[in-house]
């Protein structure tokens, strides 16, 4: 029986599984091309499972000599010696579940290799006539290792050689790991006497300026996300609506390959087979509560590193708009880490469900930063009856106690941090019952529309910097559209009017508005 698999390699057989043949057939022009290339992606993207299925697909015309450097202890690093015993070790291993004969296959680890200028000419030997291709998983395990780093070296050498006529090498190369290897900065000294050939200069560009790039979309589309729901389909007659389900999961994994299973595993076996629009929306909110590798590695990356956090936060919290420019440094690690992609050139989070999470997180280190002034005191029983969320009443009290709180005060953080008050305010009324996602806009970032799902209920609230009445007015012609996208006949639109020494028209009233309900509320 197979299972939705969030551990590591996915193999048909036991997993379901996307069909990635479209993928595969990408990367194959890349391996019959003789190139040299890195799969670089975030953290469970599937990296792992492409070189699997990339390995199968070569077929007779390669051998394929697949290794990884998980697990390997620090002392096979140690020595240009230690190192090459290992990676003979492992070629030899990767060759025996394949074509080449048991004589080829023992002369990889026979030929008492011991440092690099024998392995240089050890390599020519064993590829001359032959199509070996050298897949390289968890290359990021070592790429801070100058030992391994000489070796990167000397593959490049030896495929600018081959193109020369002068050598023989692995007809292909690919790494796989979360770093790109032309993204590497290298602060090492060469050492003379350990790897003679090779000089400070050489190391620390030759590694990767051979390094095509690898431009294949790793996340999973709709379509491809159906191919998986039916095969689950088939085996378990559920009666969904793939096209529906599989639309509704990639809207909130963004086609994350990690996320995707995780989902669908929630669905399947914490939610009785709920293969509904109600069943995705339940399986995040399970997801959002819980811990797990992926979204421990992105609170560390976030903790570890202010400037990625200030970005992101900017971007979440205080509408910040950013163009998306891989060469700023906290775009490109932000973009390696999988938290953000390009979206008609402006940077933007990646998927609704990192959106939730790292909202959620900010909301918790940032909840004690407000000059000592919360928003408190609303229970969720103040404005949930007999099940269903008021959302009027919501905005009422958030209004009241907002004006007594903040009304006197112009403090900066308050106009950059006014959002973030409300969320801290609303977060814990709908916590465990419903949750909200921000929906992204991407021509007005004075603006940020939240989606709040409460039960059977759905509430569009937009919340808005005040920037003069006509302006205002054109508010409700935005919510209204958007509400008729969602084809909600009441909307909500909160106003934060930071204007200095002016009378500010402070309200809380229902407006009609064209064929909608607009309840405006003015702080």
């Amino acid at each position: 029986m197979r299972k939705f698999n969030v551990t590591g390699l996915c193999v048909p057989e036991q997993d379901y599984m996307v069909d990635i043949s479209g993928k595969l057939e990408q990367i194959m022009p890349l391996i019959d091309g003789g190139c040299y290339f890195t799969i670089n992606r975030a953290r469970q993207y599937g990296k792992t499972t492409t070189l699997n299925m990339l390995e199968k697909t070569l077929g007779s015309e390669y051998i394929c000599a697949s290794i990884s450097f998980q697990g390997v202890g620090d002392k096979s690093f140690e020595t240009p010696q230690a190192f090459c015993a290992l990676l003979m070790d492992l070629i030899s291993r990767a060759l025996r579940f394949t074509s080449a004969d048991g004589a080829y296959i023992d002369s990889w680890v026979d030929a008492g290799v011991t440092d690099f200028p024998m392995l240089d000419r050890h390599i020519s030997r064993m590829c001359i006539d032959k199509k070996i291709v050298l897949l390289v998983d968890e290359v990021d395990k070592t790429s801070n290792n100058k030992i391994f780093l000489h070796f990167l070296g000397l593959l490049r050498e030896k495929f600018l050689m081959r193109r020369a006529g002068k050598d023989d090498t692995f007809h292909s190369v690919v790494l796989a790991g979360v770093y790109d290897v032309k993204n590497i900065k290298l602060k090492i000294i060469s050492d003379a006497a350990e790897v003679p050939a090779f000089t400070e200069e050489r190391i620390l560009n030759s590694p990767w300026n051979i390094s095509v790039d690898f431009d294949v979309d790793m996340s999973f589309s709709p379509a491809e996300i159906a191919t998986m729901l039916s095969d689950y389909e088939s085996d378990h007659i559920t009666g969904m609506d793939i096209a529906v389900m599989s639309k509704a999961i990639y809207e909130y994994t963004g086609g994350y390959p990690y996320l995707v299973s995780r989902l669908c595993k929630h669905i399947d076996e914490k939610l009785s087979c709920d293969w509904t629009q109600g069943g995705a929306q339940a399986a995040v909110k399970i997801m959002l509560s819980e811990s797990n590798t992926l979204f421990d590695d992105i609170r560390k990356n976030l903790e570890n590193n202010k400037k990625l956090y200030d970005f992101m936060y900017g971007i979440l919290i205080t509408g910040r708009n950013v163009k998306f420019n891989i060469d700023d440094a906290v775009i490109d690690i932000a973009s390696m880490y999988g938290l953000i992609r390009n979206a008609d050139g402006r940077a933007v989070v990646a998927n609704r469900i990192f959106e939730l999470r790292m909202v959620d997180y900010f909301i918790s280190t940032e909840s004690h930063d407000s000059s000592g002034k919360q928003i408190n005191g609303i229970l969720q029983n103040d404005i949930v009856k007999e099940g269903r969320f008021d959302m009027e009443l919501c905005l009422r009290k958030f209004a009241g106690q907002y004006t007594e709180l903040f009304g006197k005060s112009n403090a900066k953080f308050f106009e950059e941090h006014g959002r973030l008050l409300f969320l801290m305010y609303l977060t814990p009324l709908i916590n465990g019952l419903g949750f909200y996602h921000i929906e992204s806009r991407l021509t007005d970032l004075r603006r940020m529309d939240l989606v709040v799902d409460f039960g059977r209920d759905q509430f569009i609230v937009e919340l808005k910097l005040w920037n003069g009445d006509s302006k205002h007015s054109e508010a409700y012609e935005q919510l209204l559209g958007y509400m008729r996208s969602r084809n909600a006949a009441e909307g909500y639109l909160l106003t934060f009017d930071f204007r200095k020494n002016v009378n500010k028209q402070q309200r809380a009233e229902w407006v009609v508005f064209g064929d909608g309900r607009i309840f405006d509320v003015v702080v």
